[in-house]
C-alpha cells in the first residue's frame, strides 16, 4: 500500500509526533514506526490508543516520550474486541483524508 502516492513525507526532524492507532495489543507496528521516528531524528514521539495492552505500555515506555491510553486491560486478547464496529478502513478512504489533511481550508475550519 502506497497511501503517499507521489506526495512528500512531511519532514518530522525536531518536531512533535503524535502517532495514533486504533489499539496496541503486541506493539510492534508502534515500535517500528517509534524507530523509523527516531532515526527521521523526531523531536518528541507521543503515542495514543482508545485501547491497548498494559503489559505491551510497559515495554513501549522507555522508547517514547508520552503514551496515553484510555482502556488498558491487562489481558487484551484483540483490539477489536473493545469496538462495536471494527470495519476496516480502505485503502481509498485514507488516501482521500490524508488529501483532505493538506488541504488549507480545511485545516483553516478546524475539520
Amino acid at each position: 500500500l502506497d497511501i503517499f502516492d507521489n506526495l512528500p513525507w512531511p519532514g518530522v526532524e525536531g518536531r512533535i509526533v503524535i502517532l495514533i492507532d486504533d489499539g496496541t495489543a503486541t506493539g510492534s507496528t508502534k515500535r517500528a514506526a517509534v524507530e523509523a521516528l527516531r532515526q527521521l531524528r523526531a523531536g518528541r514521539i507521543f503515542v495514543a490508543s482508545p485501547v491497548a495492552a498494559l503489559c505491551t505500555l510497559r515495554q513501549l515506555w522507555p522508547a517514547v516520550d508520552e503514551i496515553v491510553a484510555v482502556i488498558t486491560p491487562a489481558n487484551l486478547i484483540g483490539v477489536g474486541q473493545w469496538y462495536a464496529d471494527f470495519t476496516p478502513t480502505t485503502e481509498d478512504e485514507v488516501r482521500r483524508l490524508l488529501e483532505d489533511a493538506r488541504r488549507p481550508d480545511i485545516i483553516a475550519a478546524g475539520a
